[in-house]
């Protein structure tokens, strides 16, 4: 059996399976996400969710992981139950995916490094054809997986661990500095004002389903990577409260990254919140413009600073994603683990090629597919994002969970998690997670699963 390694500190560990959901989706899918939801009110929306919801499921995880010691089909075989290691697999695949695309997205960042420090701010009005130079942000692209695969390589401690150290702290320091800088410009209180104080009229049934999504999908949950992280942690660790710090680790770089988008649009906009732009378009239209307007070496600065921040928040995700199919291929297929990090990174470089191409310079790829119920084409991009992350995450978490209650048995889940936690049984929070991971988590996680099939592929809103 190859060697597994294993996380050296609780620390480690902390930081590790932070990083593995703090990502692209913190920085920009949050804000927009909040622009889109009325500002204040849908962060306290997210909040509530995070630990009411979000916190059992990602106990269960790492508690399955380390029970077994093996990656997310490795586990359910463990435990006797090799019927349910079909979850294993789509957790595997659903990360497989989504690293393929969001490599794409992450070698956007990194180009952007540079455009930034040479103070070429009228990239903001040229990112559709920045994307379309294939062979350029291609380029990129196989940097940043290279650079994954470098950490994951060298192993748990020596690699992971390591570099979740570095980069989880230096990412806080850079979020900070950015932060205060975007205080001091005019109009930035509106921003602020806007993503902190809630208008509560603002909350319908779409911004509750819309908040409760970016929770679990922000957390990494449902893909069996903190099943896998799960495995490198020894008994003596108290899953219970690691994972309450993690949530927080991933709630607050969220909330930060609030701080630092809305009130430099606050700036830009003179004050009025009323467009903040989508996703990408945030991030690499909107936010260069920003840093534009402000103009000279600060301009610079800032700009090169936040993609470079954007880059390591890319980095902590790609690597936890990058480890779910390695560890995979070096449990079952017993493939030493320097091996096993080139192979699967270049499949999925690979698998990633029509993600890079879908983005104006393929027609092919650019309108892929159409679904029925609507009348535009989806981009590959956004199909490989739809099917993986919009689909398979939250029935792998639905999956995962009812499978803890329902088939292991919450009496067992409870015995791993006392492992560590002396307190938990007996506990409230026992009794709580036992309601949540039995029943309240299945039903919401199987409730957005259907709701997001109709309403994605079919244009079905049934609200």
């Amino acid at each position: 059996m190859a060697n597994r390694g294993g996380f050296s500190s609780r620390l480690g560990f902390i930081m590790a399976a932070a990083g593995s959901a703090v990502g692209l989706g913190n920085i920009w899918g949050f804000p927009y996400e909040v622009g889109q939801g009325g500002g204040a009110a849908f962060v306290v929306m997210y909040l509530i969710f995070c630990f009411v919801l979000c916190y059992p499921v990602m106990v269960t995880e790492i508690a399955i992981g380390r029970k077994t010691q093996k990656n997310p089909v490795g586990a359910f075989n463990a435990l006797g139950y090799k019927k349910w290691n079909f979850v294993g697999k789509m957790g595997i695949f659903s990360g497989f995916l989504i690293l393929s695309f969001y490599n794409v997205i992450a070698g956007w960042a990194f180009g952007y490094v540079y455009e930034m420090a040479i103070g070429n701010f009228d990239i903001a009005t040229h990112f559709s054809e920045f994307t379309q130079d294939v062979f350029k942000v291609g380029a990129y692209g196989m940097v940043f997986m290279a650079t994954t695969a470098y950490v994951v390589s060298k192993g748990i401690s020596g690699g992971i661990e390591k570099a979740a150290k570095f980069l989880m702290p230096s990412l806080l320091i850079m979020i900070l500095l950015i932060v205060g800088y975007a205080l001091t410009l005019p109009n930035a209180m509106d921003g602020l004002r806007f993503y902190l104080v809630p208008d509560f009229s603002e909350i319908n049934t779409q911004v509750v389903i819309n908040a409760l999504g970016q929770a679990f999908f922000s957390l990494s949950l449902g893909m069996g990577a903190l099943i896998t992280y799960g495995s490198y942690v020894n008994k003596k660790e108290n899953i219970v409260s690691a994972a309450a710090f993690i949530t927080l680790a991933d709630v607050g770089i969220a909330v930060l990254a609030g701080m630092m988008i809305f009130p430099l649009i606050g700036f830009m906009s003179g004050g009025a919140m009323d467009n903040v732009g989508s996703g990408p378009g945030l991030i690499f239209e909107t936010l260069p413009e920003i840093f534009g307007t402000i103009g000279g070496t600060f301009g610079a600065v800032a700009g090169t600073l936040f993609f470079v921040l954007l880059c390591f928040a890319a980095l902590t995700s790609t690597v936890s994603l990058l480890e779910v199919p390695v560890a995979y291929v070096v449990d079952e297929k017993n493939v030493r683990r320097s091996r096993a990090v080139w192979l699967v990174a270049g499949a999925i470089f690979l698998i990633g090629i029509p993600s890079l191409l879908g983005n104006g310079y393929s027609e092919f790829f650019s309108k892929f597919i159409t679904y029925p119920g609507s009348e535009t084409a989806t981009d590959f991009l956004s199909f490989i994002a739809n099917v993986a992350n919009d689909t398979l995450l939250p029935l792998g978490g639905c999956l995962i969970v009812f499978f803890a209650a329902h088939v292991w048995k919450k009496h067992n889940l409870d015995e791993e998690l006392s492992h560590g936690a002396p307190n938990y049984k007996g506990s409230f929070l026992q009794k709580y997670l036992n309601f949540a991971v039995g029943y309240l988590a299945p039903a919401v996680l199987g409730f957005i699963f259907v709701i997001t099939v109709l309403k994605t592929y079919f244009g079905i809103s049934i609200f």
